[in-house]
């Protein structure tokens, strides 16, 4: 899986002829290494970086302290510490610490051969005005890493669905613990619990609401006690075990009692959707023609639709971005080819209403169409 992944990214450099590119995304140096370190504190701390050049093994920046995690890693051929320009470790130094930082990856580019034609994913402009000072002609990045990510192989597939069963196996947890007098946290709290016990790493959002909490889309939860006869709907948004990500969603009934016929309605619209949309997935459909053939939104949901119907996954949410049928010219170019992992989205709520129903299913794009790889249930109390 490094491998395939690392060819994958080399081959985008090449692709679009450059020599190489520096990474500081803590998703694309794990795609591009297989290497992983404190990656929640990485996304907001810049300090740990990568050099891959678009022909030969990575060299990888790392903090001082930690570079002795990578020694079984085929895929990095020297770690280096890492200089950090950040002003937390700078501060009233970060001219001289940009210039070391560019004076340290500008010999190991050149000792590559690489030209001074690079790709970067994410570059404070100190470093890049260094490197631009230095001769360089820096481009886009996430056009290497997104295009790069974007065709799973099986061995990714494979652990992505490892991933899928810990995110389920919470959701299940979840809706045991589902009672009049939870706290939305507290439900929130066993889909981490379990996540953390079978291997995963962290969660993205706290994206669950009850009640009237769930209309608008987008609460996160709060101390709100859930009521019997409430809706609770929410996205995982999970990285879970081997660092792939688990994107589902669901709405659940709260018992005792029985879900009113607008519940059942507006989980009907949403279900219709989600099945719609997946039905409809060919390998060689444009983004655009996918979202111009999506389902069509009534009226009355129209103003509180969730964002776009579908978009990418992978070690987390990703290219491509699907729109609507009235919008579809904002979906991304490219077109749906096999390999590729999509997350079918669903929010259904009207502006005068009360609750709203969240769904959201995780496919795989094969030859035949798309095959679910999320295989939660849904609510069948909720389903006419």
């Amino acid at each position: 899986m490094r491998a395939y992944r690392l060819n994958r990214m080399q081959d985008q450099l090449k692709r679009l002829d450059l020599g190489g590119i520096i990474l500081y995304d803590p998703m694309n140096i794990r795609y591009a290494t297989g290497s992983s370190n404190m990656q929640v504190w990485f996304t907001h701390n810049p300090i740990r970086y990568c050099w891959v050049p678009a022909e030969g093994v990575p060299v990888l920046f790392d903090y001082a302290k930690s570079m002795h995690l990578y020694d079984h890693l085929e895929t990095i051929r020297e770690v280096r510490p890492a200089i950090g320009y950040i002003y937390m470790t700078a501060s009233e130094r970060l001219e001289q610490r940009v210039q070391l930082w560019a004076n340290d990856i500008d010999e190991v580019i050149q000792g590559d051969g690489a030209g001074k034609r690079i790709g970067a994913d994410r570059l404070d402009f100190e470093g890049a005005n260094a490197l631009q000072a230095m001769g360089y002609e820096i481009h886009s990045g996430t056009r290497v890493t997104e295009l790069a990510r974007v065709i799973k192989s099986d061995d990714e597939i494979a652990a992505m669905c490892v991933s899928i069963s810990a995110c389920e196996a919470g959701m299940a947890k979840m809706r045991e613990e589902l009672r009049p007098g939870v706290t939305e946290v507290e439900l929130w709290s066993h889909l981490h619990q379990v996540n953390i016990a079978l291997g995963g790493e962290w969660i993205e959002t706290r994206l669950l609401a009850s009640g009237g909490r769930t209309n608008p889309w987008f609460r996160e939860a709060s101390s709100r006690v859930i009521r019997a006869g409430e809706l609770v709907a929410f996205d995982t948004d999970l990285v879970g075990p081997f660092g792939y990500c688990s994107d589902i969603s669901r709405t659940y009934f709260c018992e005792p009692g029985k879900p009113t016929d607008e519940q059942k309605r507006l989980y009907n619209y949403a279900y219709e959707q989600v099945q719609h949309n997946i039905d409809m997935l060919r390998p060689g459909m444009t983004f655009v023609e996918a979202a111009e053939k999506s389902w069509r939104i009534p009226n009355e949901f129209h103003a509180r639709r969730y964002g776009i119907t579908a978009h990418g996954v992978g070690l987390v949410d990703e290219y491509p971005s699907i729109a609507f049928t009235d919008n579809a010219e904002m979906s991304s170019t490219g077109h749906l080819e096999v390999g590729m992992t999509i997350c079918m989205e669903s929010y259904i709520g009207a502006e005068d209403g009360n609750e709203g129903v969240k769904l959201e299913e995780q496919v795989l794009i094969t030859e035949n169409g798309a095959a679910r790889l999320s295989t939660f249930p849904f609510e069948g109390a909720l389903l006419n």
